[in-house]
């Protein structure tokens, strides 16, 4: 698979030298792109035609991004507002370090993904659309999946978790706020999405803006994530603008040098321990840690499931 730029590259820029705001392709970070044919109780809620490598997505279908062809799957769900493409640096990382397979799902009214009833965002819903296309690529027998959600994707991965829509689950990690502090953010939210643009000039503009507001942090993942969050405007060809999908707002993940140091001094006990279930902290982040700190997440992820025998560390990776 062909690499990007550096993982996690923060991309300093000397004095005098302008930043690089081009988008980056999905290829770089991905093997390929499929539509996947999904079938609901009520007929043919998600469809599409046979999946192609590097193919347009059409009318009516589930989009999804694949690497690997053995080990276990890594089943990814963006945000709300987001794509599959915020995993694109996390999937790089990730890939390099252990046998495993990655699946990152646009989900219904994100990204490039179509259904018949884009309102319909219920739990429940979204839970049996990650079901039906799990069906859809594995038939009756699917290997051993591990569901990674990120804030919406979270919760919708524990929804689908509990109604036991993937009867292969291996684990369950979700990425969001510390405890406590999201219902704290609910104000702060709102205005930060009354004062997104409602239109950008570019996809350029569009990926400068992400990190100049601190939506993103990660120069990389902002270049391959945004064109996901993005749409051309119905009423000019020009003029690209922000996606109809739920929008996300800036959640800080920072803790003081005293939560900090609890929060070390916790992870020391729970390094003895050897536990099934696991919290981890990362300090300077933002709501997207997945994009701020590919290489962190992964690193914790990929201890986890080696650490439980999921799978095991690539030949010739040190770690």
């Amino acid at each position: 698979m062909a690499g990007g730029l550096q993982f996690g590259s923060k991309m300093k820029m000397g004095p005098g030298r302008k930043r690089d705001f081009s988008p980056l392709p999905w290829s770089q970070y991905f093997e390929t792109m499929e539509n996947v044919e999904v079938e609901n109780e009520d007929g043919k809620d998600i469809s599409s035609n046979s999946c192609q490598t590097f193919s347009k997505p059409s009318d009516n279908c589930a989009l999804i991004y694949c690497s690997g062809s053995h080990g276990p799957v890594l089943l990814l769900l963006h945000g709300g507002g987001h794509s599959a493409l915020s995993w694109a640096v996390f999937t790089s990382v990730i890939y390099s370090r252990i046998n495993c397979r990655v699946v990152a799902m646009d989900l219904r009214a994100h990204g490039d993904t179509k259904v018949k009833n884009p309102d319909d965002l219920s739990a429940d819903t979204m839970a049996k659309d990650i079901g039906k296309v799990i069906e859809a690529l594995y038939g009756e027998s699917p290997p051993p999946i591990m569901i990674i959600g990120h804030s919406m994707g979270g919760a919708i991965a524990v929804h689908t978790a509990v109604a036991n829509h993937v009867p292969s689950l291996l684990g369950l990690c979700v990425i969001d706020v510390v405890e406590g502090t999201a219902m704290d953010a609910l104000n702060s939210m709102q205005n930060f999405l009354r004062s997104r643009p409602r239109t950008f000039k570019s996809l350029e503009n569009a990926i400068e803006w992400s990190v100049k507001s601190g939506q993103i942090r990660n120069i990389e993942s902002a270049r391959v994530s945004m064109g996901g969050q993005v749409k051309k405007c119905e009423e000019s060809t020009s003029s690209p603008g922000v996606s109809n999908s739920i929008g996300e707002g800036i959640i800080e993940e920072d803790e003081d040098e005293e939560g900090e140091e609890e929060s070390n001094k916790k992870r020391m006990k729970e390094d003895e321990q050897e536990e099934s279930f696991r919290c981890r902290s990362s300090q300077q982040c933002g709501h997207a840690v997945h994009e701020d700190a590919p290489e962190k997440v992964a690193d914790a992820l990929a201890t986890f499931m080696v650490r439980h025998k999921f799978t095991e560390f690539k030949e010739g990776y040190l770690w």
